[in-house]
């Protein structure tokens, strides 16, 4: 792939200018990383093209301007101080466009960047926006963007309908997809039977095989706590962590690389887990000192996750290693986290996060890995089956 030849989405719809976007009043559904590669943020370059026909921008989970550190913080609406139109969160008093937010709107245009992690929030927030467009009419218009961690690689276990929600809208969707947002809008509004009227544009010379850094392009925080490219390589797996009393490394200048809590030996938790021999991935003992969520002010003993080969890491397998060992060494310390969690208030914590209650039953009952690696692993290669009718590239 030549990276100088690569082009966002919103540069795609811009060269080409449909008839649309000429015409019609759009809705931006925006945060800080929906940029070109000259860094230029999407709505000021609608802006420049169509003028007052921008009337409406809406944010995600934590807000627009990426202000918000953590789960259920919620935005407020406000007017942009730059060009005086409203913006409307929709991760507040409302998780999906109301028919007074999309008053005046011909068109929803949605660009966020994902990480390519189910997770994520912003993909449901794109999913309520299908829905929303759908009951009132409206025409959706995804620009789509790369998945920073690839294309290729599917890993974890698939969703069961019984732990739908926000960090999971679609059964059978495992923990790593390896799908650009553009190509899961497709899905979803098959898979859901959402019959929203959709179009992807798509992105120009981007390949399954390419991570972000491969383009060539600066990085822009998609929210507070992924940083960089190496934080979305991990997050994966270490995602699963806010399921648990162990600090995921927020409050640190290392989330998601970070994972550790004050009663864990950082020597004996590398020790249990060397003999996994996990693939492309070296985990250094280490400690450290949140400075604000769980175990803040707190000296965490833990491990760094340091990924020495990406394309054989598997972040999914590492965290639940990781998971089984401080269960095992540290049992009367190590817990679950109970509800709420992403406003699920009486689902465990763990369950949402990896869409089935199979990880936490497993590892509680010190159950051997390979179970939960094979019911993994079986999910995976379903889904890649099931996902190809959607994939826009390659």
């Amino acid at each position: 792939m030549t990276a100088d030849r690569f082009r966002f989405g919103i540069e795609v719809l811009l060269a080409r200018r449909p008839r649309w976007l000429r015409s019609e009043r759009l809705g931006l559904v925006c945060h800080p990383a929906s940029v070109d590669r000259r860094l230029i943020h999407s709505a000021d370059r609608l802006r420049e093209t169509m003028g007052k026909r921008l009337v409406a921008l809406f944010g995600p989970q934590h807000g627009a301007r990426g202000e918000k550190q953590d789960n259920m913080i919620e935005s407020d609406d406000y007017r942009d101080p730059r060009w005086g139109v409203p913006v409307f969160s929709l991760y507040g008093e409302s998780r999906e466009p109301t028919e007074d937010m999309l008053r005046g709107i011909d068109v929803l245009v949605v660009d966020l960047q994902d990480v390519g992690t189910r997770v994520y929030t912003f993909v449901s927030t794109m999913i309520a926006c299908l829905r929303a467009a759908a009951k009132f009419g409206r025409r959706v218009v995804v620009l789509d963007r790369p998945n920073p961690i690839g294309g290729e690689q599917v890993e974890g276990h698939a969703i069961e309908p019984e732990f739908r929600s926000i960090v999971g809208e679609v059964p059978g969707v495992p923990m790593r997809h390896g799908m650009t947002i553009g190509e899961l809008a497709g899905l979803a509004n098959d898979w859901l039977e959402i019959g929203c009227d959709l179009e992807v544009i798509r992105m120009r010379s981007w390949r399954r095989a390419a991570y972000r850094d491969d383009l060539g392009l600066n990085w822009v925080a998609p929210s507070p706590n992924i940083p960089t490219p190496a934080t979305a390589i991990v997050y994966p797996g270490s995602v699963m962590f806010e399921g648990t009393n162990v600090s995921e490394g927020r409050g640190t200048t290392q989330p998601f690389e970070l994972i550790g809590a004050p009663f864990i030996d950082p020597h004996c938790l590398t020790e249990a887990v060397r003999r996994e021999r996990l693939p492309g991935v070296h985990l250094r003992p280490t400690y450290f000192e949140p400075t604000f969520h769980k175990w803040h002010g707190q000296l965490c003993g833990g491990v760094q996750i340091h990924v020495l080969d990406r394309r054989r890491f598997e972040p999914y397998r590492t965290a639940i290693t990781l998971l089984a060992a401080m269960q095992r060494l540290w049992p009367m310390n190590f817990e679950w986290r109970p509800p709420p969690y992403e406003y699920e208030f009486d689902k465990q914590p763990i369950d949402l996060i990896a869409g089935t209650s199979a990880v936490r039953r497993v590892l509680s009952a010190g159950f051997p890995l390979k179970q939960l690696n094979e019911s993994a692993e079986s999910d995976a290669a379903k889904f890649r089956r099931l996902r190809r009718a959607y994939l826009l590239y390659d």
